[in-house]
């Protein structure tokens, strides 16, 4: 999924993410929001208030710019729009912030444990975990803390809440989300036979071609 070049791609890409976020069970109901940089404009369009992800249309998305601005769609954006607005404003790089409410991921940091990289493709897509202590959803404290955690990380745990990944597209975004939560699922698993070591080798970890991310 490239990125996109039109507000129409965009919000396509939106809905499809959208749809496949509640196939996967990263999401319920109206839980969760997305967003993506429009092209060559300091806007992001986002999903509005009370939207449910697998059932979004083109109505179902408000344009903010990087001032906090509504300036088209959807009257009310999420409630955590802040979150997006602030992440885009530290990272210039990223084209699209999902939140979702992953179960393992948000499991397993409730129990006090580091989501663990196993495999070669947590390694390159999810690369490091950083984590926000709870905080409350659409607060200003939240936002600023989540958008500090993604200077550093690609993918940030909001303790008893969800996660945001980004990504310099709709598509690498949330494929840092699933992946996020199959080195959750497969740290719990691993919690469940006693092993609390087992991670992905180092030395690799750090080669340079995992360090310059997916392909």
């Amino acid at each position: 999924m490239r990125a996109p070049r039109t507000r129409g791609e965009a919000v396509d890409q939106l809905v499809e993410v959208g749809r496949l976020a509640v196939e996967r069970g990263l999401v319920l109901a109206s839980g969760g929001n997305l967003s993506a940089r429009l092209p060559g404009a300091a806007e992001f369009v986002v999903t509005a208030a009370g939207t449910w992800l697998d059932r979004l249309t083109p109505a179902d998305l408000s344009v903010v710019t990087l001032d906090g601005e509504v300036v088209g769609g959807a009257a009310r954006p999420s409630s955590e729009w802040k979150l997006h607005q602030r992440t885009y404003l530290v990272r210039p790089d990223v084209g699209a912030v999902v939140h979702l409410h992953p179960q393992h991921a948000v499991l397993v940091d409730a129990l006090g444990h580091r989501i663990r990289l196993l495999t070669l493709d947590h390694a390159v897509y999810v690369r490091s975990v950083g984590t926000v202590q709870f905080l409350p959803n659409g607060s200003d404290e939240l936002a600023d803390a989540a958008a500090e955690q993604t200077r550093e990380h690609d993918c940030v745990v909001l303790s008893h809440h969800g996660c945001s990944t980004v990504g310099p597209d709709v598509g690498t975004a949330f494929r840092r989300a699933l992946n996020l939560e199959e080195a959750a699922t497969a740290t719990y698993r691993a919690l469940l036979l006693g092993d609390m070591t087992t991670d992905f080798p180092a030395d690799f970890t750090a080669d340079a071609d995992l360090r310059h991310g997916p392909p």
